[in-house]
């Protein structure tokens, strides 16, 4: 009669503290966001750790051998700023009822609103296990609550059958249905938006060079161009950059090959750029920034470029990040993005419950609208 396999759950100090090897092949090699070298680049950047709010506190299942078998990439929360899902408004209700909502416990890959696996399994029968130890380190820590963000669909069962909330929102992707070209997918849309497309590109590419640049092309005279660029957007959209400087050469340095930096150049100078990261199937937009406002640029270089890369790696879909209404005229179309949510307080998350099914008909119906405004021909 064989033994049962020893399992054991337990807190790390960091990703880093973690073997690089174990943790990637749990990570798997199409999500870039997930893998050790991502993770630890924000931890050794500084991005992440002391003073930020994010304290990483991965938690991992562990075989009788030590090695990995699972692992939940989580952070302990002061705050609830750069998550995308907004929680602002439990927050105050659970402090105005006398509660502490921080610290709370967020699984998800900090700063980043782009979909992918949170649980990180060599075997599935290990899910809800490990989100069971997420909920025991909640109640002897006495923390509020747990969230995991931006969940691939495929995982939303694991925390339904362990009796999470769940939560949707609406982001906007562009979806690659065969194209051969950027041409291709033109031909695909009605002929009004088809002809407002090819005026924004040849207004943003007049003046101005476009590099595409990844792997050993990247060094850090770049780098501080993209620095420039992402301090100025940071400045205007949420005050101070989440990032630091140290994590964009540590994103060259570390996984290279898995970055796409699109620079645009106005008479040999920087003037805007955006960085992509290249996942197996996707191509993930995430950063952009500009010295110089030209009509369109932002368009061409974040969603025109992302699409025409896209196409030439046979990649399956561009996720272009939170939020962005405008990204419907050129092609990204409303998708449901999901989160799941326990919470310690069995009243509490009665609460949180009825306001979850009352957003969701409103999410549901947004997506139905907005599904109709594509610039898709009809029929």
């Amino acid at each position: 009669m064989s033994e049962e396999p020893t399992l054991t759950a337990r807190i790390a100090s960091s990703v880093g503290a973690l073997p690089a090897d174990e943790w990637d092949y749990l990570a798997g090699d199409d999500n870039p966001f997930v893998s050790h070298a991502f993770l630890t680049a924000l931890e050794d950047s500084g991005s992440v750790g002391p003073g930020t709010g994010w304290s990483p506190l991965p938690i991992v299942i562990e075989d009788g051998e030590g090695r990995l078998a699972a692992a939940l990439p989580a952070y302990l929360k002061s705050h609830s700023q750069g998550e995308y899902v907004f929680d602002h408004g439990w927050a105050d209700a659970w402090e105005r009822a006398g509660g502490s909502y921080y610290p709370k416990l967020q699984i998800s890959v900090p700063f980043t609103p782009a979909t992918g696996p949170r649980l990180l399994l060599a075997d599935e029968a290990l899910g809800v296990p490990l989100l069971r130890a997420a909920e025991t380190l909640c109640r002897r820590e006495e923390l509020s609550s747990a969230h995991a963000t931006f969940i691939e669909p495929a995982q939303l069962p694991f925390f339904e059958e362990a009796g999470w909330l769940k939560r949707s929102d609406i982001q906007f992707h562009w979806e690659n249905r065969g194209y051969a070209s950027f041409e291709d997918f033109l031909g695909a849309l009605s002929s009004r938006k088809r002809k407002a497309i090819r005026k924004e590109r040849a207004a943003a590419q007049e003046g101005v060079e476009i590099r595409a640049l990844s792997g050993a092309e990247l060094t850090s005279r770049h780098w501080d161009a993209f620095w420039d660029f992402y301090q100025d957007t940071g400045a205007r959209k949420w005050g101070t950059p989440y990032l630091t400087r140290e994590a964009f050469d540590l994103f060259g340095k570390r996984m290279g090959e898995k970055v796409l930096l699109i620079l645009a150049y106005m008479d040999d100078m920087p003037i805007a750029g955006a960085l992509n990261f290249i996942g197996g199937s996707a191509l993930y937009g995430r950063y952009w920034g500009c010295l110089l406002d030209k009509p369109f640029l932002h368009f061409e270089l974040c969603y025109y470029q992302a699409i025409d890369h896209a196409i030439a790696r046979g990649l399956s879909r561009v996720e272009a990040g939170a939020q962005g209404g405008h990204k419907l005229a050129r092609g990204y179309e409303p998708v449901r993005t999901w989160s799941a949510h326990w919470i310690a307080d069995p009243g509490f998350r009665d609460a949180v419950a009825d306001f979850l099914a009352r957003e969701d008909a409103g999410v549901a119906a947004d997506q139905f609208v907005l599904g109709e405004r594509t610039p898709f021909r009809k029929g």
